[in-house]
């Protein structure tokens, strides 16, 4: 059987890009693209660029039992969620460790999405499915076309009514070239930016056109992996290669607490009865690491995966790094021991190709007000 069991109607439009497709979630994904990277990233800081992020994986929920259902797989209160109104949330396993984050839509009264990365939420969803009055469907006709960037809203502004008034986390039932579409004001990014959920048979004329119009305005198409660049900046993290899934401690299985990661924002406040919530809380304060910024000097990015050291001793690694062409600065996203994510302190990251000064430095480094992707009008 091949890895890649579910496929993008834009595969032959990544190909032609120059992209192999290779799998993510089990999805052929555009890793590579026949050009700079470095200009994608560019465009969508200061322009615009459109991503096919498809390989998100997509559930209806439905029935009496829907919203109870999400209330208890995930860390967020959904009764203050009201149709047209998305949230970010994490699943817990019993252990209180994440094993999967994603966005929470409310489409109605007893109707949700939920969109999900390579992590087990379908899976926790079923768990907590069990024996309710509800239904859940696998939806991978839906794609997910991510248009992100400064002038985003410009360009959807000419074809969507009403898109300017669109507040950050919400969404609208509309229309786009004819189609329908589901659009929301969501992204990976850390940009102002908007995913727009259409059929798998709409997909391509809706990318053609939206490249083929926004061209003079700047608009690219870019790969997937471009986002790596982007959420090293903006402190967005992406399941499993920010996690002990793949950087494993020692004599203990994988897993991570929600204090470790920095997402416990995500849980609302007082909210109890989640799958984990009692060794959620209980394990406040006793984070084996934490997630923190790291700042390099010079140009030289730092290996995915190098070793962080202070005075001497490995005290990390890091997960995912970039060196902006805007900022001029090399940076990336650490997993460090509690008493180094302070602010300043002075690091080493050992490269294959040698050892590089460093310091700690708090996330995100871009907008930490989040003043871009919250913008109104």
């Amino acid at each position: 059987m091949t890895a890649s069991w579910r496929f993008s109607t834009l595969a032959d439009r990544h190909r032609a890009l120059g992209s192999k497709l290779e799998d993510w979630s089990g999805m052929g994904t555009a890793w590579t693209y026949d050009k700079d990277a470095d200009e994608e990233y560019t465009a969508i800081r200061t322009k615009a660029g459109l991503m096919d992020v498809s390989g998100l994986k997509k559930v209806h929920i439905t029935g009496p039992h829907a919203s109870h259902l999400i209330d208890l797989a995930t860390t967020r209160d959904v009764e203050k969620i009201y149709p047209g109104k998305s949230a970010y949330a994490c699943m817990l396993n019993e252990a209180g460790k994440f094993t999967d984050d994603c966005i929470l839509y409310r489409t109605g009264p007893n109707a949700w999405m939920v969109v999900h990365g390579s992590g087990t939420g379908h899976e926790e969803l079923q768990r907590a499915a069990m024996g309710r009055d509800v239904s859940l469907r696998f939806d991978d006709n839906l794609h997910d076309l991510s248009l992100q960037g400064p002038t985003a809203v410009d360009y959807l502004a000419k074809h969507v009514p009403g898109i300017r008034d669109l507040p950050y986390f919400h969404h609208m039932q509309t229309q786009l070239f004819g189609f329908p579409v589901m659009i929301s004001r969501t992204g990976y990014t850390g940009e102002r930016g908007y995913e727009i959920f259409c059929r798998g048979q709409d997909a391509g004329t809706i990318w053609d056109r939206i490249l083929d119009e926004g061209k003079s305005a700047g608009i690219i198409p870019c790969r997937f992996t471009t986002l790596d660049m982007l959420r090293v900046e903006s402190y967005l993290l992406f399941y499993p290669y920010d996690n002990s899934q793949k950087y494993p401690f020692e004599n203990e299985g994988p897993g991570d607490t929600l204090w470790e990661l920095g997402l416990d924002f995500t849980v609302s406040p007082g909210k109890t009865g989640f799958r984990g919530a009692e060794e959620h809380y209980r394990l406040k304060g006793k984070e084996r690491f934490k997630i923190y910024g790291v700042l390099l000097d010079g140009k030289e990015p730092a290996d995915e995966g190098a070793p962080v050291y202070r005075d001497g001793k490995k005290v990390g690694v890091v997960t995912c790094a970039m060196y902006s062409p805007l900022v001029k600065k090399s940076m990336g996203i650490a997993r460090l021991d509690v008493d180094c994510a302070v602010k300043d302190t002075k690091l080493e990251i050992r490269n294959k190709s040698g050892s590089i000064k460093a310091t700690a430095q708090p996330l995100p480094f871009d907008d930490p007000k989040k003043t871009k992707r919250t913008a109104k009008g």
